[in-house]
């Protein structure tokens, strides 16, 4: 079985959806798997009855609910499923897939889509961008991370479940849709036209800033991410880099094995990466596996809100043995081992089964990686990638809004580190 390690984004409950290119992201570490079994109860008789109440209130809703056209059954299920789990605290990361959610839960692996490009959840019945994908049409047509989006082709998203919000983003590559999103801190909304493309994620892109600073962005643990972060390690030294900047916001994680590999990139051999916490209270250690790793670079790492699961495991573990100075604000606080357990209709769950701690043995879930220098981005601001810093000079760059990455160039001895008013602008 393949296990994966991936995300929780900034929000609480999040789906993200590969159809869109809205590249899905799920909890810490997922375990494959093919468990189908009956559905039965399988509790004591008093807890077995007390499933009538859910059918009475079902039937109570469905006779009496004022909005006739608020009755969704597929929601409905969905919803008293989620809830449930929910209930086990572990909100956002455990949780129910129906069938078309799991078919693009899998989908998310191949890397190449069809759609717009960008992270969605929902919040307050909105949804809402996470972040717009690198290099893709969102990216381009202006969309920015917190954006709400309130009107599709016209219509409005007010009541929509996040499904149907995709099906009504998604299409054929060349084709258009409309968007009316409104941008964080702003009032007034403002109309985008998104033509739609086949969008690859790119794993990992690097440029050299001033200074010989190798900037590295790492959009997720995908497959042959260790790989494509080693020719771009070597591409930065045979260029003269004297230090790294490994970016890591809004990266939603990705397969465990990639985040072992990525993270024994920086690491010495045979040192424990991270640990796995088992239901028996039994532990599991992952050590580093690289022969020849990348330890003679000053190095910081990138952090925000939408760091998650496998980024973070790689962030704890470089934090743990002072192999990189963390900068940018908490991160999302994902550390549990989710298993997928397939259901009869083409559904699934996943589900918590271990957790996660960093190689000190501090958990992950719920704490998530508070970075040793606390720098936030001011509302509406786009953080610094290395495909937008080529069409930045070195001036732009030094003196970029970007705060974070600001203060790593100051820290790893290039450019003016943001000022005290700045480093104090309420983070994300």
């Amino acid at each position: 079985m393949r296990r994966l390690a991936t995300w929780r984004p900034p929000f609480w409950l999040v789906t993200v959806f590969m159809a869109l290119t809205l590249a899905l992201g799920s909890g810490v570490g997922y375990v494959r798997g093919a468990e189908n079994s009956p559905a039965t109860c399988t509790e004591s008789q008093e807890v077995c009855s007390k499933f009538k109440d859910f059918w009475e209130v079902w039937n109570i809703a469905e006779a009496r609910f004022v909005d006739k056209k608020a009755i969704k059954p597929d929601a409905m299920i969905s919803g008293a499923i989620n809830g449930m789990l929910d209930s086990l605290g572990d909100q956002g990361h455990t949780r129910y897939l129906t069938a078309d959610q799991t078919q693009r839960f899998h989908e998310e692996l191949t890397g190449s889509f069809e759609g717009i490009g960008a992270f969605v959840d929902t919040e307050g019945g909105l949804p809402i961008i996470v972040a717009p994908i690198e290099g893709s049409p969102a990216e381009k047509a202006g969309i920015l991370p917190g954006d709400t989006i309130l009107r599709i082709d016209g219509k409005t998203t007010e009541g929509l479940t996040l499904d149907e919000v995709v099906s009504r983003i998604k299409g054929k590559k060349g084709t258009q849709v409309k968007l009316q999103v409104r941008h964080t801190g702003e009032e007034s909304p403002v109309e985008l036209t998104i033509t739609r493309a086949e969008v690859t994620v790119p794993i990992v892109t690097w440029r050299m800033l001033p200074g010989k600073v190798a900037d590295i962005r790492l959009s997720q643990f995908a497959e042959n991410a260790d790989g494509a972060m080693r020719k771009a390690l070597d591409e930065a030294k045979s260029q003269g880099a004297k230090a790294l900047i490994v970016d890591v916001r809004d990266d939603p994680g990705g397969l465990l094995d990639q985040a072992i590999k990525v993270t024994s990139l920086f690491v010495p051999k045979g040192k424990p990466v991270l640990l796995e916490a088992q239901r028996d209270g039994s532990t599991k250690t992952y050590r580093s596996n690289e022969s020849k790793p990348y330890l003679d670079l000053p190095m910081t790492v990138l952090l925000n809100g939408g760091t998650a699961s496998a980024a973070e495991i790689f962030s704890g573990a470089l934090q743990d043995y002072s192999r990189a100075t963390l900068i940018g604000v908490p991160t999302a606080g994902t550390g549990t081992v989710l298993s997928t357990i397939a259901l009869d209709d083409g559904s699934a769950v996943l589900l918590g089964t271990a957790q996660w701690e960093t190689p000190k043995g501090r958990y992950l879930r719920r704490e998530g990686v508070t970075p040793d220098v606390t720098v936030g981005l001011p509302a509406g601001v786009r953080p610094v990638t290395p495909t937008s810093a080529k069409q930045l000079s070195d001036a732009d760059i030094l003196n970029s809004p970007d705060l974070q990455l600001k203060k790593a160039l100051a820290i790893l001895g290039t450019g003016k580190s943001a000022t005290a008013a700045e480093t104090a602008i309420v983070p994300r």
